[in-house]
Order: C-alpha cells, then structure tokens, then sequence
C-alpha cells in the first residue's frame, strides 16, 4: 500500500530542489529562493519524521508543522511569481502541487484532531 502523503511531498522536494537551482543559477536570486528550499523540502522530511511518531500527539505535532511548511512554500512561490522571479506558466507548473499538498495536510490534521479527541 502506497502512502500519498510521502511519495506526494517527495516528488514535490525534488520540484523545489530543481526551481531553487534555477532561481540560483539563471536568475542569481539567492534570499527567497534558499527559503522556498528549506520550506519546501522541510514538507516531506516531516512526513517522514511522523511515520515514526512515538504518540498520535506526536504524530499530529510533525504533521502540523508539515501544513506551516507547505503554507510558507506557497507564500514563497506566489511572491516569486509576482516579484517575476518565475514566469505565470512556471508557477502555474510548481503551485498546484503546492495547494494539493496543504489541502492534505489540512485533512490529515484535521482527522488525527478528531481522533484524539474521541
């Protein structure tokens, strides 16, 4: 059995490792593109720090703080975008990968909520 919310954020880490080195090297922007790599990337290594969550408390902790990272990284993107670091049809590429991810997230929060307060 797969786990979309793992292989997801993986594959967008590798999106964000890709847009930052080109920010880096075809734009010479470094400031916002260093903070779309950490907050983009920080997504999936929560995921996976919450697999081995040692309580649900625990678990909801890491995952909620994956849904922060993925609310910064969509900020990141859009102010690249409007700053015309990224072109409209290079967000339109990376952004609803971004907004698929939150919503997600927001799921998984909101379930593992409900769970614990049964």
């Amino acid at each position: 059995m797969s786990n979309p919310i793992k292989s997801k954020s993986y594959a967008f880490s590798l999106r964000i490792i890709k847009l930052h080195k080109f920010l880096q090297t075809e734009k010479r922007e470094y400031v916002l593109s260093k903070q779309l790599l950490r907050s983009g990337t920080s997504i999936g290594a929560l995921v996976r720090e919450a697999e081995h969550a040692q309580s649900k408390a625990d678990f909801l902790n890491k995952m909620n703080i994956a849904l922060k990272e993925a609310n910064e990284t969509v900020y990141w993107i859009e102010l690249l975008r409007d700053s015309d670091y990224i072109t409209a049809k290079q967000a339109e590429s990376i952004y609803p990968d971004s907004v698929e991810l939150l919503k997600i997230l927001i799921s998984i929060v909101k379930s593992t909520k409900q769970q614990l307060n049964r």
